[in-house]
């Protein structure tokens, strides 16, 4: 059997006013998600432990079979997994995002959108001024990278489970005092940032920013800290191959973890300029290969997390498109098969941030009776019978195990 994933990140959501109060999905143009509405279930998940944040880190844990109550470790152990960063047993992962802050207050989380050339310059040169045997800078995807803390003879990484970092999305537009790190580590991950934001405030790249009308980035934010994670393979778990495509390096890291191949797709951006028509064709391509095929979008979340409905709205139209239509159509090719499209968690356009709500999901394919709901949407879903508070459960579900 064939079984297709499409994530489409963070696009669960209130009912908005400006949009005559429906939300993202009622107000979208989306027939082929209500085709697999009508043919199949809608239901109903939580995927966020309130224990744990309220990210995609642990969501898609949960959506892949995997409790984060079991396997979290931290958001930054992920993506150094996908960036080839080498961590030892003892070795931290902190993520560093390159945001920009004025007059106390976190103005951008990603210091608007940079670009991942200019976010490699900048960390070449915090790594050159402050990188030694102990801290590595890592540059990754645009605004998203790494610092590696090893833990040395005689210099031990000075965090614990107790350490405490903040997600600098969550205070978008809001001040950052009192959300500096606490506890364990936090003296040092504190002045790592003071003597960062020094470095940066005279950089060539910063300088160009602010010549071509653009924000700088005034600092590196860390957080989401962890040691390397350990998982059961998904064909230990569940028997079957697999594959995601997707354009961040948290996903990417899961899926090496889980055993699944990566497949690059030119121009996929983890933005609303993504390449979703190429994320669908190299998903259909896939289907030839593996058991499981996990296409992931970000553009959701980022219109999410900018206050736009309009461009969340898009984004879901194109995903709809692109990437469900022409999947839900190849799969059905080779007989028995299944689909499933579900966001991860809620990034509601007022919040401009994460919350630990449940999300709706759509599932149609071989052995699965449609449950009679035949729409796509918040208020539908919270009308089904088939609910799963942990969201970790799903997966069994859907591979029929």
């Amino acid at each position: 059997m064939k079984y297709v994933m499409i994530l489409p990140d963070g696009c669960a959501d209130e009912k908005i006013p400006a949009l005559g109060n429906k939300t993202i999905f009622e107000a979208a143009k989306i027939p082929n998600m209500t085709e697999i509405a009508k043919q199949g279930i809608v239901g109903w998940s939580n995927n966020t432990p309130m224990s744990l944040p309220a990210g995609s880190d642990p969501a898609t844990m949960s959506l892949l079979g995997y409790d984060p109550q079991i396997y979290y470790t931290g958001r930054a152990p992920l993506e150094a997994t996908a960036m080839n960063v080498e961590l030892g047993p003892k070795d931290w992962a902190v993520r560093c995002n390159l945001v920009t802050i004025e007059n106390g207050k976190m103005i951008s989380f990603n210091a608007a959108q940079i670009s991942s050339e200019e976010g490699a310059a900048l960390l070449a040169t915090a790594q050159e001024k402050l990188g030694n045997d102990v801290i590595s800078f890592f540059p990754g995807v645009s605004y998203r990278n790494v610092v590696r803390w090893k833990d040395l003879p005689g210099s031990p990484a000075p965090f614990s489970a107790g350490t405490r970092t903040y997600a600098p999305h969550d205070y978008i537009g809001k001040s950052i005092y009192g959300v500096h790190p606490a506890g364990a580590g936090s003296v040092e991950l504190d002045a790592l940032m003071a003597e960062v934001h020094k470095i940066f405030a005279d950089h060539p790249v910063n300088k160009k920013r602010i010549a071509d009308g653009k924000l700088p980035a005034t600092d590196a934010w860390l957080w989401g800290q962890g040691l390397k994670p350990a998982f059961p393979t998904f064909k230990e778990r569940f028997g079957k191959t697999g594959a995601m495509i997707t354009a961040v390096d948290l996903l990417r890291g899961l899926a090496i973890l889980l055993g699944w191949d990566c497949i690059h797709v030119d121009g996929a951006t983890g933005f609303y300029t993504t390449n979703f028509k190429g994320k669908g064709e190299a998903a259909v391509a896939a289907l030839e290969k593996y058991d499981v095929v996990c296409v992931h979008v970000e553009a959701t979340d980022e219109a999410g997390h900018d206050g736009e409905p309009d461009t969340k709205i898009y984004s879901l139209e194109q995903i709809d498109q692109h990437i469900v239509g022409p999947l839900f159509e190849a799969v059905k090719k080779y007989g028995e098969y299944r689909i499933l499209v579900t966001p991860d968690h809620p990034t509601p356009c007022r919040l401009k941030t994460h919350t630990h709500d449940n999300v709706p999901w759509i599932m149609a394919g071989t052995g699965l009776e449609p449950n009679g709901i035949g729409v796509y949407s918040e208020d539908a879903a919270a009308r089904s019978e088939v609910f799963f508070p942990n969201g970790a459960d799903m997966m069994p579900f859907f591979i029929g195990k």
